[in-house]
C-alpha cells in the first residue's frame, strides 16, 4: 500500500507539473517536400544504395527541420513517402525498411542506434529531433518478422507497413503508427486492426494517421471523437482531384468539420498533381500552400491553440440538417438534369438568374441554395446533390450538396474539373437534409485558393459567406460522409486478409503520366526525376 500510494502521488504530481507547464499556444511547422525518387525497377537495390537515396532526401528534410527550430517551432511534420518515394513492389521496397519498435521500449535511437538492429534512418531522425530540440514527424517503412505457421505471413517472412514515427525534443521515439487504409500500395500490408495512436505534450494531446485514412471513420474520426485529441498530425502523398478533393480544400474542411487542429505535410510532385500542405485550425486555415508551377519544396509556420476546445474562437457544434429540414423546397427540382462528377451521378439544377433560391434532391438528400451574384459573367453554375455509394467500387457512402462552376456554358461539362472562374458572389447560403453528423464545409476560389475569414457554418447547418463579396468561386460544398452505410470487402492474404482500400479516385478527366529518367551520374543509378505527359482516363 505504501508503494501504491507513493506511485499514485508521483503520478498526480506529474500531472500537476504538466498542467502548470502547459502552453496555451505552440508554433507548428509543416514541410512540403519534392522527393528524390528511385528508378522504376522491380529489382531490389542493395541496402547501401537504398540508404544513399534516403539520406539524400533526409539532407533536404534536415534543412527544413533546422529552419523550423530556428523559427521557434515546437513540432514539424514531413510528408508521407518523403524519404524514398512510393512506387515499389514488395520485394523492391524491402532494402528501405527498418524494424521500428513499439514506443513503450523507451528508446532514443540517437543514443543507442544498434539496440534494434540496423536502424540508420531512425537514428538520424532521432538525432535531428534531439540536436534541434524539436518534435519531428516522419514517414518510413517498418518490417516485422512473421512465422511460416502464420497462414497470412507473406513469402518473404515479413509484414511490411507504411509507418509514421514521432520523435520528441530529446530524440525519444514517442509514437509509431501503421497506416490502415492503403491506397493501391501493394508493397505494404494492412495492420490487423486500425491503430489509435496518441501522445501527450506540454502543448496538447496529439493523434496521427496517414493520407487515405482521412476519408474513413477509423482511425481518423475515432481519434477525435473518442480520444479527444487537440491536434492531428497528417503526413500525406495526396493527388489533387477537383472539385471536392484538392488537398487544401478537403483538409481544411475536415479540420473545420471535426473541430480539431490538423497539420498537413504533402509531398510535392507537379506531374502527379501532388501539392497542398497546410496548418488548419477548427475555425479557419492558419497557413496553406498550393503550387503547380514549380518543383520546389516549401515550409509553413503558424501559431496554433494547444487546446482549441478552450479557445474563444472554438466553433459551436453544428446540427447539419436543422435548417434544411424546416423549410419547404425552393423551386428548381423540376428543371433538374443529371450529370457526373467522376463516376458519381448527380442531380443538377442551373443557377439561371443573378440571384435566387433553389432546391435539388437525390434520394434522402435535398440541397437548398440561396445566392446573389455580383453580376453574371459568361459562366454557368449549377446546384448539385448526390447521395449514394461513391465511385467505381461503390463502397463509401457520400452525401454531397454543391454549388459548382461548369467547365463551359455547355451543361454537359458540369462536374468536369475546372480551376479558374470570374463570377463573384455577394451572398450564398447552402444547406442540406443530411443524415450524418460528419459533414465537411468547402469553399474553393479561382486558381485553387481558400477563403479564410470569408465564410462560416451556422449552428443550424447553413454554410454562408461573410465579410462581403467573395473572390471568384469554383465551388461551395457540404461534403458528407455517412460511414455507417459504407460497404467493406476483404481481399488478399498478402494483406493479412483485412480490409483493403484501393481505388483510382482520380479517374475524372485529365490526369498525368510520369516517366522516370536518370538525372545523376551512372555511378548512382537509382536516383531519378520525372517528366510529365498529358493523358486522359476513359
Amino acid at each position: 500500500m505504501i508503494i501504491s500510494s507513493f506511485q499514485t502521488s508521483v503520478a498526480v504530481f506529474a500531472l500537476i507539473i504538466l498542467h502548470v507547464s502547459a502552453l496555451a499556444t505552440f508554433k507548428a511547422a509543416v514541410y512540403e517536400h519534392a522527393v528524390i525518387l528511385p528508378n522504376d525497377t522491380e529489382t531490389p537495390v542493395s541496402q547501401d544504395y537504398a540508404l544513399l537515396l534516403m539520406n539524400r532526401n533526409i539532407d533536404i528534410l534536415e534543412r527544413a527541420i533546422k529552419q523550423a527550430a530556428e523559427q521557434g517551432a515546437q513540432i514539424i511534420v514531413t510528408p508521407e513517402d518523403a524519404i524514398y518515394g512510393w512506387k515499389f513492389t514488395r520485394e523492391a521496397i524491402f532494402p528501405y525498411l527498418e524494424d521500428i519498435p513499439d514506443p513503450l521500449v523507451n528508446w532514443i535511437p540517437c543514443q543507442d542506434p544498434h539496440r534494434f538492429g540496423h536502424t540508420p534512418v531512425q537514428a538520424r531522425l532521432s538525432c535531428l529531433a534531439k540536436d534541434n530540440s524539436i518534435y519531428v514527424v516522419a514517414n518510413i517503412g517498418d518490417k516485422k518478422p512473421c512465422h511460416s505457421r502464420d497462414s497470412t505471413c507473406p513469402p518473404n517472412g515479413h509484414y511490411q507497413y507504411n509507418t509514421n514515427v514521432v520523435y520528441d525534443a530529446n530524440g525519444k521515439l514517442v509514437a509509431r503508427y501503421h497506416k490502415y487504409n492503403l491506397y493501391s500500395e501493394l508493397q505494404f500490408d494492412v495492420p490487423e486492426k486500425p491503430e489509435l495512436v496518441t501522445f501527450n505534450t506540454s502543448f496538447g494531446k496529439f493523434g496521427i494517421f496517414t493520407c487515405f485514412d482521412i476519408l474513413f471513420h477509423d482511425p481518423a474520426v475515432t481519434l477525435v471523437k473518442d480520444f479527444h485529441v487537440d491536434t492531428v498530425l497528417f503526413p500525406t502523398a495526396w493527388m489533387n482531384v477537383l472539385p471536392f478533393l484538392t488537398a487544401i480544400e478537403f483538409h481544411s474542411a475536415w479540420a473545420m468539420g471535426m473541430r480539431v487542429n490538423l497539420l498537413v505535410a504533402n509531398t510535392h510532385n507537379v506531374c502527379l498533381k501532388m501539392t497542398g500542405s497546410g496548418i488548419y485550425a477548427p475555425h479557419s486555415p492558419k497557413a496553406y500552400h498550393y503550387d503547380m508551377e514549380t518543383e520546389l519544396g516549401k515550409i509553413l509556420f503558424a501559431e496554433v491553440d494547444s487546446y482549441p476546445r478552450n479557445s474563444p474562437t472554438y466553433p459551436p457544434a453544428v446540427n447539419w440538417s436543422a435548417y434544411a429540414t424546416t423549410i419547404k423546397p425552393f423551386p428548381g427540382q423540376k428543371n433538374s438534369f443529371r450529370g457526373f462528377i467522376s463516376r458519381d451521378e448527380f442531380n443538377f439544377t442551373e443557377l439561371f438568374e443573378n440571384a435566387g433560391n433553389l432546391t435539388v434532391c437525390q434520394k434522402e438528400l435535398c440541397c437548398h441554395l440561396s445566392y446573389r451574384m455580383l453580376g453574371k459573367e459568361n459562366e454557368v453554375y449549377v446546384l448539385g446533390a448526390f447521395a449514394g455509394l461513391h465511385g467505381r467500387r461503390r463502397r463509401e457512402y457520400w452525401q454531397v450538396c454543391t454549388m459548382v462552376k461548369c467547365k463551359s456554358t455547355n451543361l454537359a461539362t458540369c462536374g468536369q474539373p475546372v480551376d479558374t472562374a470570374l463570377t463573384r458572389f455577394e451572398m450564398f447560403s447552402l444547406s442540406g437534409t443530411f443524415r450524418t453528423e460528419y459533414v465537411f464545409p468547402e469553399v474553393l476560389l479561382t486558381k485553387i485558393n481558400l477563403a479564410p475569414g470569408k465564410f462560416e457554418v451556422l449552428k443550424d447547418g447553413r454554410l454562408v459567406n461573410k465579410n462581403g463579396s467573395s473572390e471568384p468561386i469554383l465551388t461551395v460544398s457540404l461534403f458528407g460522409r455517412w460511414y455507417t452505410k459504407d460497404v467493406r470487402s476483404i481481399s488478399g492474404s498478402a494483406n493479412r486478409g483485412r480490409w483493403r482500400e484501393t481505388e483510382d479516385w482520380t479517374r475524372s478527366g485529365e490526369t498525368s503520366v510520369c516517366s522516370p529518367i536518370s538525372v545523376v551520374p551512372s555511378s548512382v543509378p537509382y536516383l531519378t526525376a520525372v517528366v510529365c505527359s498529358s493523358s486522359t482516363w476513359f
